[in-house]
């Protein structure tokens, strides 16, 4: 029998601190730096996003989000084989021990799991489900946790208006398990360590200490670009394994990024705006948790069914970009 990997459930949590365009315009005013809600909308499409509590990490809102999806996936935590988490902004620095480890305490799950970080930036996410996939594919796991998770408030430089006003905090999860019937319908991975200068975070720690800087750093139209580019060209790879045309997408989920790029990649794949999932306008981009943030908007407000074909991609540092096709 054919073994193949589905979706069972989905999860996603928002810290409760909601921060709107009027808001952080008036923090930066009081450095001396002019921004504005038409601003910010107009180069971005974003008008709000969440920052996450002094006392809240990466493993924090992992688990609530973790929770979520595997109640709606009608499972414990104890039944779960594996624990993926894609972030760029774990626990720890060093990123030991790894932020799926903490989750997996959090939760309760003892050692009756393994559990590791993923790294591909806003492409975690995707990178993290192509993993599951082989995975359960392969027969070695039949229920995985994926999760992407996030804090990029953390590591924002507010004297910098092209960077800040864009990334929010959050985390979103999905429960696959094994099946015998056809869910994830194909995963395509690619990278260009070439392009890593056009985003990332330049420092390292060295003696104990950042050096260097630890804020993000984007070449804003350099990576605008590249995504628009690989996005189109990564979607249409997924299509082809799968034996499937654009008009069989119910639903388009790229990464949260910018509204300009998920639009220009709908329209590259002659997809109508309907069929595109955004969150990025309440969200901000919230990197490796954008993709599972917008999934579970969608099926708990009834748009995603069951039996819909979704198309989710991402691009990210690295430089990352991939696509997972699944049907719901």
């Amino acid at each position: 029998m054919t073994v193949y990997s589905r979706i069972t459930g989905t999860g996603s949590y928002l810290p409760a601190k909601r921060v709107t365009n009027e808001e952080l315009a008036a923090q930066l005013a009081g450095q001396g730096i002019e921004t504005s809600d038409e601003w910010i909308v107009t180069r971005s499409g974003i008008s709000s996003r969440h920052y996450a509590a002094a006392d809240e990490n990466a493993s924090d809102l992992a688990v609530n989000a973790a929770r979520k999806a595997i109640e709606a996936a009608g499972k414990t935590p104890g039944e779960i084989d594996l624990v993926i988490v894609a972030s760029s902004t774990p626990d720890f620095h060093g990123s030991f021990p790894s932020t799926a480890c903490i989750v997996q305490q959090k939760l309760g799950m003892a050692n009756n799991s393994a559990a590791f970080d993923v790294q591909a930036v806003c492409s975690g996410f995707v990178y993290a489900m192509s993993t599951a996939d082989a995975f359960i594919r392969a027969g070695v796991y039949k229920s995985v946790l994926v999760i992407g998770a996030e804090v990029f408030s953390r590591i924002l430089d507010f004297t910098d208006r092209t960077t800040c006003v864009l990334f929010g905090d959050g985390a979103g999860a999905v429960v696959m398990e094994a099946s015998s019937e056809p869910g994830v319908l194909a995963t395509k991975l690619h990278a260009d360590g070439s392009q890593s200068h056009i985003l990332s975070i330049p420092g390292n720690l060295a003696g104990g200490a950042v050096a260097g800087s630890g804020f993000l750093y984007m070449d804003g139209p350099a990576v605008f670009k590249l995504a628009v580019t690989v996005l189109e060209e990564v979607a249409k790879e997924a299509l082809e394994h799968a034996k499937m045309q654009p008009s069989d997408i119910d639903w388009l989920i790229p990464h949260q990024a910018n509204l300009r790029i998920m639009k220009g990649t709908a329209k590259k794949l002659d997809l109508p705006m309907e069929k595109m999932v955004v969150t990025v306008d309440q969200h901000g981009n919230t990197s490796a948790a954008s993709i599972p943030l917008a999934l579970d908007a969608a099926v708990r407000d009834g748009r995603i069914k069951k039996g819909d074909n979704v198309l989710m991609e991402g691009v990210g540092g690295g430089f990352t970009w991939g696509a997972v096709l699944a049907r719901m």
